[in-house]
Protein backbone atom coordinates (compact mmCIF):
# COMPACT_ATOMS: atom_id res chain seq x y z
CA UNK A 1 0.00 0.00 0.00
CA UNK A 2 1.07 3.61 -1.02
CA UNK A 3 0.73 6.19 1.61
CA UNK A 4 0.62 10.03 0.68
CA UNK A 5 2.99 12.18 2.47
CA UNK A 6 1.03 14.51 3.97
CA UNK A 7 2.66 18.38 4.80
CA UNK A 8 1.73 21.61 6.45
CA UNK A 9 1.91 23.17 2.78
CA UNK A 10 -0.45 19.78 0.74
CA UNK A 11 -2.24 19.47 4.50
CA UNK A 12 -5.93 21.44 3.54
CA UNK A 13 -5.95 20.61 0.04
CA UNK A 14 -5.90 17.26 1.02
CA UNK A 15 -8.53 17.14 3.63
CA UNK A 16 -10.49 20.27 2.35
CA UNK A 17 -13.67 19.73 0.24
CA UNK A 18 -17.48 19.60 0.52
CA UNK A 19 -18.73 19.39 3.76
CA UNK A 20 -18.99 15.63 5.04
CA UNK A 21 -22.67 14.89 6.10
CA UNK A 22 -21.93 14.95 10.00
CA UNK A 23 -20.13 18.02 9.69
CA UNK A 24 -23.89 19.94 8.13
CA UNK A 25 -23.94 21.22 11.67
CA UNK A 26 -20.87 22.31 12.45
CA UNK A 27 -20.30 26.39 12.72
CA UNK A 28 -17.14 27.24 14.67
CA UNK A 29 -14.64 26.07 16.73
CA UNK A 30 -12.49 28.07 19.39
CA UNK A 31 -9.16 26.53 20.17
CA UNK A 32 -6.65 28.15 23.07
CA UNK A 33 -3.76 27.01 21.38
CA UNK A 34 -4.35 29.23 18.02
CA UNK A 35 -5.73 31.69 20.32
CA UNK A 36 -8.52 31.61 17.46
CA UNK A 37 -11.44 30.59 15.26
CA UNK A 38 -12.04 29.08 12.50
CA UNK A 39 -15.28 27.75 10.48
CA UNK A 40 -13.82 25.51 8.43
CA UNK A 41 -14.85 21.83 10.33
CA UNK A 42 -12.14 19.96 8.61
CA UNK A 43 -9.88 22.53 10.88
CA UNK A 44 -11.95 21.69 14.02
CA UNK A 45 -9.30 19.30 15.36
CA UNK A 46 -7.43 18.44 18.80
CA UNK A 47 -4.32 16.70 18.60
CA UNK A 48 -4.46 13.42 19.25
CA UNK A 49 -1.45 13.16 21.78
CA UNK A 50 -3.91 15.85 24.28
CA UNK A 51 -4.42 14.10 27.00
CA UNK A 52 -8.60 14.34 25.93
CA UNK A 53 -8.25 12.24 23.20
CA UNK A 54 -6.22 9.24 24.46
CA UNK A 55 -7.22 9.12 27.97
CA UNK A 56 -10.42 11.11 28.36
CA UNK A 57 -8.53 13.34 30.39
CA UNK A 58 -10.90 16.34 30.68
CA UNK A 59 -14.18 17.72 31.52
CA UNK A 60 -16.93 18.92 29.09
CA UNK A 61 -20.29 21.15 29.31
CA UNK A 62 -22.90 21.57 26.63
CA UNK A 63 -25.36 24.34 26.73
CA UNK A 64 -28.48 25.67 24.96
CA UNK A 65 -28.93 28.85 22.90
CA UNK A 66 -32.66 29.15 22.42
CA UNK A 67 -33.79 32.14 20.29
CA UNK A 68 -30.60 33.72 20.83
CA UNK A 69 -30.39 33.90 24.57
CA UNK A 70 -27.97 30.93 26.35
CA UNK A 71 -29.86 29.29 29.24
CA UNK A 72 -28.41 28.70 32.12
CA UNK A 73 -25.30 29.83 31.38
CA UNK A 74 -24.01 30.11 34.96
CA UNK A 75 -25.00 26.71 36.04
CA UNK A 76 -22.94 25.12 34.05
CA UNK A 77 -20.42 27.20 34.50
CA UNK A 78 -20.49 25.80 37.72
CA UNK A 79 -20.74 22.73 37.27
CA UNK A 80 -17.75 22.31 34.88
CA UNK A 81 -15.98 24.69 37.85
CA UNK A 82 -16.37 21.81 39.86
CA UNK A 83 -15.88 19.10 37.66
CA UNK A 84 -12.52 20.78 36.91
CA UNK A 85 -11.71 20.85 40.55
CA UNK A 86 -12.89 17.16 41.00
CA UNK A 87 -9.86 16.01 38.68
CA UNK A 88 -7.35 18.54 40.23
CA UNK A 89 -7.42 20.08 36.38
CA UNK A 90 -6.96 23.97 36.95
CA UNK A 91 -8.47 25.79 34.17
CA UNK A 92 -6.74 27.25 31.43
CA UNK A 93 -5.90 31.17 31.68
CA UNK A 94 -8.56 31.58 29.21
CA UNK A 95 -11.08 30.25 31.05
CA UNK A 96 -10.89 34.00 32.40
CA UNK A 97 -12.62 35.20 29.09
CA UNK A 98 -14.86 32.28 28.06
CA UNK A 99 -18.24 34.71 28.57
CA UNK A 100 -17.04 36.77 25.84
CA UNK A 101 -15.31 34.09 23.85
CA UNK A 102 -18.99 32.25 23.96
CA UNK A 103 -20.94 35.43 23.52
CA UNK A 104 -18.83 36.32 20.42
CA UNK A 105 -18.76 32.69 18.87
CA UNK A 106 -22.48 32.72 19.19
CA UNK A 107 -22.74 35.65 17.00
CA UNK A 108 -20.85 35.34 14.27
CA UNK A 109 -21.96 31.74 14.16
CA UNK A 110 -25.02 33.91 13.87
CA UNK A 111 -27.56 30.79 14.65
CA UNK A 112 -29.80 31.99 17.65
CA UNK A 113 -30.70 28.40 18.29
CA UNK A 114 -27.43 26.38 18.89
CA UNK A 115 -25.23 24.32 21.14
CA UNK A 116 -22.30 25.56 22.99
CA UNK A 117 -19.84 22.73 23.73
CA UNK A 118 -17.11 23.42 25.85
CA UNK A 119 -14.06 21.16 26.30
CA UNK A 120 -11.37 21.61 28.87
CA UNK A 121 -8.26 19.64 29.06
CA UNK A 122 -5.14 18.15 30.46
CA UNK A 123 -3.63 19.24 27.18
CA UNK A 124 -0.85 18.01 24.72
CA UNK A 125 1.75 16.01 26.10
CA UNK A 126 2.97 12.55 25.91
CA UNK A 127 0.92 9.82 25.07
CA UNK A 128 1.62 8.30 28.50
CA UNK A 129 -0.50 8.52 31.31
CA UNK A 130 1.06 10.69 33.48
CA UNK A 131 -1.01 13.86 33.63
CA UNK A 132 2.57 15.75 34.31
CA UNK A 133 3.37 15.30 30.59
CA UNK A 134 1.23 18.14 30.10
CA UNK A 135 2.36 21.50 30.41
CA UNK A 136 -0.36 23.54 29.13
CA UNK A 137 -4.11 23.53 29.62
CA UNK A 138 -6.19 23.66 26.83
CA UNK A 139 -10.07 25.03 26.30
CA UNK A 140 -12.06 24.09 23.03
CA UNK A 141 -14.79 25.38 22.34
CA UNK A 142 -17.50 24.10 19.64
CA UNK A 143 -20.56 25.79 18.15
CA UNK A 144 -22.89 23.65 16.42
CA UNK A 145 -26.35 23.79 15.09
CA UNK A 146 -29.49 22.95 17.63
CA UNK A 147 -30.55 19.50 15.63
CA UNK A 148 -33.78 18.86 18.01
CA UNK A 149 -35.19 15.34 18.49
CA UNK A 150 -38.40 14.54 15.73
CA UNK A 151 -41.14 16.29 17.13
CA UNK A 152 -43.19 12.63 17.15
CA UNK A 153 -41.23 12.03 20.09
CA UNK A 154 -43.27 14.31 21.87
CA UNK A 155 -46.54 14.01 20.41
CA UNK A 156 -46.70 10.23 20.85
CA UNK A 157 -43.92 9.44 23.45
CA UNK A 158 -40.79 6.86 23.10
CA UNK A 159 -40.17 3.48 24.26
CA UNK A 160 -37.19 2.70 27.00
CA UNK A 161 -35.17 -0.21 27.92
CA UNK A 162 -33.31 -1.07 30.96
CA UNK A 163 -29.38 -0.89 29.83
CA UNK A 164 -26.99 -4.06 31.48
CA UNK A 165 -24.10 -1.34 31.20
CA UNK A 166 -22.88 -0.98 34.46
CA UNK A 167 -23.07 2.75 35.82
CA UNK A 168 -20.08 4.57 37.07
CA UNK A 169 -18.91 4.69 40.74
CA UNK A 170 -20.34 7.12 42.80
CA UNK A 171 -16.92 9.32 42.72
CA UNK A 172 -16.94 9.24 38.66
CA UNK A 173 -20.97 9.96 38.03
CA UNK A 174 -20.86 13.26 39.12
CA UNK A 175 -18.10 14.63 37.24
CA UNK A 176 -18.86 15.47 33.76
CA UNK A 177 -15.26 14.24 32.59
CA UNK A 178 -14.51 13.20 28.85
CA UNK A 179 -14.23 9.45 29.54
CA UNK A 180 -18.20 8.60 28.08
CA UNK A 181 -17.23 5.55 27.34
CA UNK A 182 -19.91 3.46 29.86
CA UNK A 183 -22.78 6.17 27.76
CA UNK A 184 -21.45 5.22 24.44
CA UNK A 185 -22.02 2.07 25.28
CA UNK A 186 -25.48 2.94 26.21
CA UNK A 187 -26.34 4.91 23.64
CA UNK A 188 -25.15 1.28 21.02
CA UNK A 189 -27.25 -0.88 23.36
CA UNK A 190 -30.15 1.09 22.85
CA UNK A 191 -29.83 1.52 18.94
CA UNK A 192 -29.24 -2.31 18.64
CA UNK A 193 -32.34 -2.84 20.38
CA UNK A 194 -33.72 -0.21 17.94
CA UNK A 195 -34.73 1.59 21.00
CA UNK A 196 -33.59 5.28 20.98
CA UNK A 197 -33.85 5.89 24.76
CA UNK A 198 -32.42 3.58 28.03
CA UNK A 199 -31.46 4.11 31.50
CA UNK A 200 -29.02 2.16 33.59
CA UNK A 201 -29.44 0.39 36.87
CA UNK A 202 -27.15 1.34 39.67
CA UNK A 203 -25.45 -2.06 42.06
CA UNK A 204 -28.41 -3.09 43.89
CA UNK A 205 -31.34 -2.65 40.97
CA UNK A 206 -32.68 0.85 41.83
CA UNK A 207 -33.03 2.94 38.35
CA UNK A 208 -30.10 5.61 37.72
CA UNK A 209 -29.81 7.68 34.85
CA UNK A 210 -29.80 7.47 30.69
CA UNK A 211 -26.77 7.95 28.45
CA UNK A 212 -27.07 11.67 28.14
CA UNK A 213 -30.63 11.75 30.04
CA UNK A 214 -32.31 12.17 33.73
CA UNK A 215 -35.48 10.16 34.59
CA UNK A 216 -38.61 11.35 36.68
CA UNK A 217 -41.01 8.71 37.43
CA UNK A 218 -44.38 9.49 38.71
CA UNK A 219 -45.28 6.61 41.04
CA UNK A 220 -49.09 5.09 41.25
CA UNK A 221 -49.27 7.47 44.92
CA UNK A 222 -48.83 10.75 42.68
CA UNK A 223 -45.08 11.73 44.48
CA UNK A 224 -42.90 12.59 41.12
CA UNK A 225 -39.71 10.73 41.78
CA UNK A 226 -36.07 11.58 40.64
CA UNK A 227 -32.88 8.81 41.62
CA UNK A 228 -30.85 10.86 43.84
CA UNK A 229 -27.54 12.79 42.57
CA UNK A 230 -25.15 10.23 44.66
CA UNK A 231 -25.06 7.88 41.50
CA UNK A 232 -26.19 10.22 38.73
CA UNK A 233 -24.99 13.29 37.38
CA UNK A 234 -26.53 16.31 38.68
CA UNK A 235 -28.41 17.79 35.55
CA UNK A 236 -28.43 21.46 34.81
CA UNK A 237 -32.13 20.68 33.02
CA UNK A 238 -33.40 18.17 35.77
CA UNK A 239 -32.43 20.19 38.50
CA UNK A 240 -34.57 23.31 37.20
CA UNK A 241 -37.55 20.32 35.83
CA UNK A 242 -37.43 20.02 39.96
CA UNK A 243 -37.62 23.04 41.04
CA UNK A 244 -40.57 23.63 38.30
CA UNK A 245 -42.24 20.70 39.49
CA UNK A 246 -42.82 22.46 42.95
CA UNK A 247 -45.64 24.29 40.66
CA UNK A 248 -47.25 21.51 40.45
CA UNK A 249 -47.62 20.03 43.94
CA UNK A 250 -49.32 23.60 44.71
CA UNK A 251 -51.76 23.35 42.07
CA UNK A 252 -52.94 19.54 43.17
CA UNK A 253 -51.52 18.23 39.92
CA UNK A 254 -49.08 15.95 41.85
CA UNK A 255 -48.55 15.17 45.40
CA UNK A 256 -44.83 15.74 45.92
CA UNK A 257 -41.38 15.70 44.20
CA UNK A 258 -38.28 13.64 45.85
CA UNK A 259 -35.50 12.32 45.38
CA UNK A 260 -35.18 8.77 46.20
CA UNK A 261 -34.44 4.83 45.06
CA UNK A 262 -37.08 3.93 42.09
CA UNK A 263 -36.97 0.26 41.86
CA UNK A 264 -37.99 -0.89 38.03
CA UNK A 265 -41.31 -3.01 39.03
CA UNK A 266 -42.16 0.61 40.62
CA UNK A 267 -41.26 2.31 37.61
CA UNK A 268 -43.66 -0.21 35.49
CA UNK A 269 -46.53 0.37 37.47
CA UNK A 270 -46.44 3.88 37.47
CA UNK A 271 -48.55 6.71 35.93
CA UNK A 272 -45.66 8.75 33.96
CA UNK A 273 -42.06 8.05 32.88
CA UNK A 274 -40.35 11.36 31.10
CA UNK A 275 -36.52 11.65 31.03
CA UNK A 276 -34.53 15.30 30.60
CA UNK A 277 -32.04 16.95 29.34
CA UNK A 278 -30.11 19.79 27.77
CA UNK A 279 -30.62 18.22 24.08
CA UNK A 280 -34.11 16.87 24.98
CA UNK A 281 -35.89 19.09 27.58
CA UNK A 282 -38.36 16.92 28.33
CA UNK A 283 -39.47 13.38 26.58
CA UNK A 284 -42.71 11.88 27.86
CA UNK A 285 -42.18 7.67 27.96
CA UNK A 286 -45.14 4.93 27.26
CA UNK A 287 -43.02 1.80 27.02
CA UNK A 288 -40.60 0.64 29.72
CA UNK A 289 -38.80 -2.60 28.59
CA UNK A 290 -42.09 -3.88 26.79
CA UNK A 291 -44.89 -2.16 29.50
CA UNK A 292 -47.29 0.12 28.53
CA UNK A 293 -46.69 3.17 31.23
CA UNK A 294 -49.62 4.56 32.44
CA UNK A 295 -52.53 4.83 29.59
CA UNK A 296 -49.75 4.70 26.57
CA UNK A 297 -50.06 7.88 25.86
CA UNK A 298 -48.10 10.96 26.77
CA UNK A 299 -49.65 12.00 30.43
CA UNK A 300 -50.91 15.35 31.91
CA UNK A 301 -47.95 15.69 34.19
CA UNK A 302 -45.29 15.73 31.33
CA UNK A 303 -47.37 18.11 29.45
CA UNK A 304 -47.31 20.50 32.14
CA UNK A 305 -43.74 20.09 32.91
CA UNK A 306 -43.07 20.64 29.17
CA UNK A 307 -44.83 24.05 28.51
CA UNK A 308 -43.23 24.98 31.69
CA UNK A 309 -39.48 23.94 30.89
CA UNK A 310 -40.31 25.67 27.47
CA UNK A 311 -41.48 28.70 28.69
CA UNK A 312 -38.82 29.30 31.33
CA UNK A 313 -36.35 28.73 28.79
CA UNK A 314 -37.79 31.67 26.65
CA UNK A 315 -38.81 33.85 29.12
CA UNK A 316 -37.31 33.68 32.58
CA UNK A 317 -34.74 36.13 32.46
CA UNK A 318 -32.61 35.51 35.89
CA UNK A 319 -31.92 32.42 33.57
CA UNK A 320 -31.15 34.01 30.54
CA UNK A 321 -28.46 35.30 29.08
CA UNK A 322 -28.92 37.96 26.15
CA UNK A 323 -26.97 38.47 23.02
CA UNK A 324 -27.92 41.47 20.38
CA UNK A 325 -27.45 39.00 17.54
CA UNK A 326 -28.98 42.12 15.18
CA UNK A 327 -27.09 42.50 12.00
Amino acid sequence: MEFKQITKDNYCSSFKGSKKPWQENYLLMYSSQWQGITNDPDLMVIPIDDHLVHRGDGAFEVIRCVGGKIYQLEQHLKRLENSLKAIFLDPPKECEDIREIIRSMVILGGKPDCLIRIFISRGPGSFGIDPYDCPARQIYIILTRFKAVPYSYYQQGVRLITSHIPIKQSFFANIKSCNYLPNVLMKKEAIDKDCKFCVALDEDGFLAEGPTENIGVLTSDGILRFPGFERTLSGITVKRVIQLARDLVDEGLINDVVFTKISVQDAYKSKEIFLTGTSVNVIPVVKYDNKIIGEGIPGPVYQKMSKLLNEDMLYNNELLTDLDMSP
